[in-house]
């Protein structure tokens, strides 16, 4: 931090007795990301820090009914806990350079006018405009959390290039760079985005109590799906988007469902591609085996109903649900990408396949279904590697420790 900065926020120190936190992010919905910081500002010691959270729309995020129904509740839960929540509706995920600029000055504005300590920003869109905001403002301490990054399988070769050359240059007034694995740190200065003695690495924290041990009726909850009582079930858990891979698990679940056809592949989460799933999955002939759950708040009961979490993703940060998973013991098929290496390790508590290869996906799929010991040993070992290190708690701790590092 430059030293001018450094002597601003210690003043700053002197002149309260809290430090004063904003968090900004694009959109908050139930997301890894978004639900990442609700975690953090909520878990944050309230009598040592002031906290504010800044969020763009989450319309364009397409939640049902019931998903903005448990957005309400969390932000209420976050307002009742003395966190004040302020609306951004020009932040939008698109890139829109009229929204962009006029979100740019309104969160120009709310800096000026709060003088935070800190100010924390999430994934690519927030982090650049809410950056340069604060490094305009004076902000004594600049942090970002990337949540993954944008350097292949968003957009086109001359796009990625601007956003990777906006995210060298804000990188500079970058104070510390929190990434959620140590292969996303390594992805972003193999790009040339940062140093690494701004980086930390904070894995995303998962409230571990929800998914562990549950006392699941599987037979009731597979019943309630309308799964057959002795079928597999293989499922997936994200947004139903191009950067999960889902069409590649479709493909596979084609291949897995002819050789083992008492298989269900379950998908929870909604988004943009449904339909055109629900017609890939009617054009193999499979649609009677696949269920489009969309996204549920018995999430963690659910898991329990899985003989395998299957994530194809292309690109991905951590991916929170790799870790509850893990804590419910369940053995993984994942793409061999981002940070997913950091948490599952081949032969270990999960099969690594490569990313766009269906027929890996089914092969790593079929192995686990033939080989239940080979499948119980790697979610039990699943377990032991994250927990209770991936808790929530255990991410707060470091978080409130780095805030701590940098007065």
């Amino acid at each position: 931090m430059p030293k001018d900065r450094n002597i601003l926020l210690h003043k700053a120190m002197k002149r309260s007795d809290k430090v004063k936190v904003i968090h900004i992010i694009t959109r908050q919905d139930r997301g890894g990301s978004a639900q990442n910081t609700l975690l953090t500002v909520l878990g944050l010691d309230k009598t040592r820090y002031t906290v504010k959270l800044i969020k763009g729309s989450s319309l364009e995020s397409n939640m049902d009914q019931h998903e903005k129904e448990l957005v309400d509740r969390d932000l209420r839960t976050a307002m009742e806990s003395g966190i004040e929540v302020v609306d951004v509706d020009s932040l939008v995920r698109r890139i829109d350079p009229w929204c962009d600029l006029r979100s740019f000055w309104t969160i120009l504005k709310v800096i000026k006018r709060e003088k935070p300590h800190i100010v924390h920003t999430h994934t690519s869109k927030a982090g650049l405009l809410g950056r340069w905001a604060a490094f305009l403002a004076g902000v004594p301490v600049i942090i970002h959390t990337p949540h993954g990054h944008i350097f292949n399988d968003y957009f086109n070769p001359g796009l990625t290039k601007c956003f990777t050359f906006a995210e060298k240059i804000s990188a500079l007034i970058t104070d510390r760079m929190v990434a959620l694995t140590d292969r996303e740190r390594d992805e972003h200065l193999d790009q040339g985005v940062g140093t690494n003695e701004k980086f930390i690495t904070i894995h995303s924290g998962v409230e571990l109590d929800r998914f562990i041990d549950l006392n699941v009726d599987i037979k009731a909850k597979k019943r309630y799906l309308g799964i057959p009582e002795d079928y597999n079930v293989v499922g997936t858990i994200g947004r139903l988007v191009t950067i999960k891979g889902h069409r590649y698990l479709i493909e596979a679940a084609k291949c897995v469902i002819e050789k083992a056809p008492r298989t269900v592949f379950v998908f929870i989460g909604d988004g943009d591609l449904e339909r055109e799933l629900e017609e890939q999955a009617r054009a193999l002939e499979i649609r009677k085996n696949i269920i489009f759950a969309g996204w549920r708040s018995d999430v963690a009961e659910i898991l329990y109903t899985f003989d395998i979490l299957a994530f194809p993703s292309l690109n991905e940060g951590m991916g929170k649900v790799l870790v509850e998973a893990m804590v419910a013991c369940k053995p993984i098929v994942a793409s061999m990408v981002g940070g997913i290496v950091d948490l599952v390790k081949h032969g270990v508590n999960g099969i690594l396949v490569p990313p766009k290869d269906s027929e890996a996906l089914c092969r790593g799929i079929l192995r686990l279904l033939t080989n239940k010991d080979l499948a119980n040993q790697l979610g039990k070992c699943g377990r032991r590697m994250i927990y209770p290190a991936f808790d929530v708690s255990t991410m707060i701790r470091k978080i409130e420790r780095l805030y701590e590092g940098l007065r």
